[in-house]
């Protein structure tokens, strides 16, 4: 049977699918029609192939069973598990807009106040599986679902488990199930689990939002899921600096490899990051919307501050809480009036009410840090340049126009050991720098320095981050520390068309781009 055959027809008598809206290794989800209700809903079909696997079709039933048990609005909905001509469906709320793990993959790093919200939505619906007795065993940016309106689901209770089930765990004991970035050291160690596991997976998923990266990164999934058990993460406010130490605090918490450190629950998480919101300081997460971030994308409606899509238990929702930006400008300016006349400033933290000053010549703004120039450093080849006329190419925002190496006979630049790019900024600042590799694979490390760019690379130091990749992609690369200088250390290239057969290899790059921040 194959994905066509059930087409035109309706999946269990009523369900008229109409479009394929996403598909994994186990199953396809549709977009379909309730015939009977007139609505939109969600089919996941399991993949024609896997129609005779009783486990998977169990695993499906089981995820049907879960969710029905379970209605919250931070959480998607299962409607009905039925059988088509023996293929197993399961009938879902149907969610527009797109997954996390689409944002991140654009975006990179979202700024603190929407992974606030998102961390409050998650869990808040966390604690209401818990509460049911599941665990979800499979937390991760492509299970959890943002709406254009801000609103966060958690979805695929696939492998979710009950905690105290008498029934066989399908996934079988000691077998690590979950996606290997996003598991928790006893999930690695095939221990047994109860909610403050899927609270770690959170942590890790926050964690990706403000860092750009997930903390553990090993060359197989294997070496990632046992990476958290040789180390810590690395500090959060080291990666990004601007980020308040309440909210990293949380988010290293959740981190904590014993269960015993971490939150005891959902709840007791979304309260802490609740807290945290207020210390959010990032100049990328004002009340209104990054500039040039598409407000889809950013899942707020402008001039609206971020709220939490459910509030918290006992929440009073009364002016003493939340005063009003009038009563707060008043409240400011009965201080000024009390102090000595000329004193320079004064805010309002955590806020958008303009500034109450003495009239002093206002402070020079500064603008975001850009690239101003970029140069080739080659200082173990024979002229100290590679191709520095196509330099331009990489800042001219065209995607087919390119910068490459010279061809080399082995991917590691032959006797030179690596090719580099100087990249310097219009000022010193901390940030994200992309690389568009353009073949693969490819190796990078980054190093940084504030004041020069050192002739010889040993005077760079140690590289602030690095990257290894089998696929052609757009690397991101974090600076953490303010730098003015960046080098772009290539190590190793993949094999290119443009080369010939005795010396087949060179590196190949689409554009270089840097975002303060």
């Amino acid at each position: 049977m194959d994905e066509k055959s059930v087409l035109p027809g309706l999946i269990g008598g009523r369900y008229l699918l109409e479009s394929k809206i996403a598909h994994g290794g186990m199953a396809v989800v549709w977009l379909a029609k309730d015939t009977f209700l007139d609505r939109k809903v969600a089919v996941k079909l399991l993949r024609p192939h896997l129609v005779n696997d009783v486990t998977l079709a169990e695993r499906f039933r089981r995820e049907a069973i879960a969710c029905a048990g379970i209605s919250h609005q931070n959480i998607v909905a299962v409607y009905d598990c039925i059988e088509h001509n023996g293929q197993q469906a399961v009938i879902m709320q149907y969610v527009k807009g797109k997954s996390l793990r689409e944002l991140l993959d654009k975006q990179k790093r979202l700024g603190p106040k929407l992974t606030i919200h998102i961390g409050m939505s998650i869990a808040a619906a966390l604690d209401e599986a818990h509460d049911k007795n599941f665990i979800h065993r499979d937390v991760k940016p492509g299970n959890i679902l943002l709406t254009p309106e801000g609103r966060v689901l958690l979805t695929d209770f696939g492998i979710a488990k009950a905690m105290t089930s008498t029934e066989a765990d399908l996934t079988h004991d000691n077998i690590m199930m979950g996606t290997a970035k996003y598991l928790a050291p006893e999930q690695v160690r095939g221990k047994p689990l109860d909610g403050r596991s899927d609270l770690y997976s959170l942590g890790l998923v926050l964690y990706e939002c403000l860092a750009g990266r997930v903390p553990f990164l090993g060359e197989s999934d294997a070496d990632t899921a046992l990476a958290r058990l040789q180390r810590e993460p690395t500090d959060l406010a080291r990666l990004r600096p601007s980020l308040s130490p309440q909210l990293v605090k949380v988010i290293h918490k959740l981190l904590s490899r014993n269960p015993e450190h971490r939150f005891a629950t959902g709840y007791e998480t979304k309260v802490a990051l609740h807290s945290a919101l207020t210390g959010a300081h990032d100049k990328t997460t004002e009340l209104t919307p990054p500039t040039g971030i598409a407000l889809q994308e950013e899942m707020f409606t402008p001039q609206e501050p971020v709220r939490p899509s459910t509030p918290l238990r006992g929440e009073q929702r009364n002016a003493a809480q939340a005063p009003p930006f009038a009563l707060r400008r008043m409240f400011v300016g009965l201080i000024a009036l009390s102090l000595i006349a000329g004193v320079a400033l004064w805010r309002v933290s955590g806020s958008t009410t303009p500034e109450v000053a003495a009239l002093p010549e206002p402070a020079a703004v500064i603008e975001p840090a850009t690239i101003a120039s970029i140069s080739t450093f080659d200082p173990l080849g024979d002229d100290g340049v590679e191709n520095e006329a196509l330099l331009p190419n990489l800042l001219d925002g065209n995607a087919t126009t390119m910068w490459s190496t010279s061809c080399y006979d082995n991917q590691y630049f032959g006797s030179k050991e690596f090719v580099g790019l100087v990249v310097q900024l219009s000022h010193a600042a901390t940030g994200t720098l992309r690389v568009g590799m353009q073949n693969a694979p490819w190796a990078i490390d980054v190093f940084a320095s504030a004041e020069s760019a050192p002739a010889d690379i040993n005077q760079w130091g140690a590289s602030v981050d690095g990257g290894y990749s089998t696929k052609r992609e757009r690397a991101s690369f974090v600076i953490s520390s303010p730098a003015q200088f960046i080098l772009i250390k290539i190590r190793e290239v993949g094999k290119s068309a443009n080369c010939s057969a005795s010396n087949p290899y060179q590196g190949v790059l689409a554009g270089v781009a840097f975002t303060e921040g």
